[in-house]
């Protein structure tokens, strides 16, 4: 079971980092810039993984408390979404209760697009890990 747990672990924070990489600094990074929503010129990206690991970590452990039976990835996927929404609710909600933004219209749908790629995405892979043999 630990095993899995690490894996899980590295499944997850690995794929976030790729996504995130992939959406915040070349897909979406003029958009980001032109809402003003990330201001800091060089992202701490220690910090940043810091928090992946521990997202990681604790999808890990949760998820086999949440699997009930059927299809590991589908079920996986399901609690991606559980997950993803609760992540979007901290990251993104709170977020913009706190900071002014250009167009919060569009940052919203910009994250809940990202969210929702991201946690399925990564609760498949979760489910994967977790599979029966």
């Amino acid at each position: 079971m630990v095993k899995k747990l690490v894996l899980a672990t590295l499944v997850y924070s690995i794929l976030t980092m790729i996504l995130g990489i992939v959406w915040h600094l070349e897909l979406f990074e003029e958009l980001y810039n032109s809402l003003g929503i990330y201001n800091r010129a060089e992202p701490i990206i220690p910090l940043g993984f810091a928090s992946m690991i521990i997202q990681g970590i604790i999808m890990a452990y949760l998820y086999p408390r949440f699997y009930r039976g059927g299809p590991s990835v589908v079920q996986g996927i399901k609690f991606g979404l559980i997950m993803g929404l609760f992540m979007f609710s901290v990251s993104t909600l709170a977020t913009a209760a706190k900071i002014e933004v250009a167009s919060m219209s569009t940052w919203l749908m910009l994250q809940i697009s990202f969210h929702a790629l991201q946690f399925v995405i990564v609760g498949g892979a979760i489910g994967w890990v977790y599979r029966k043999n």
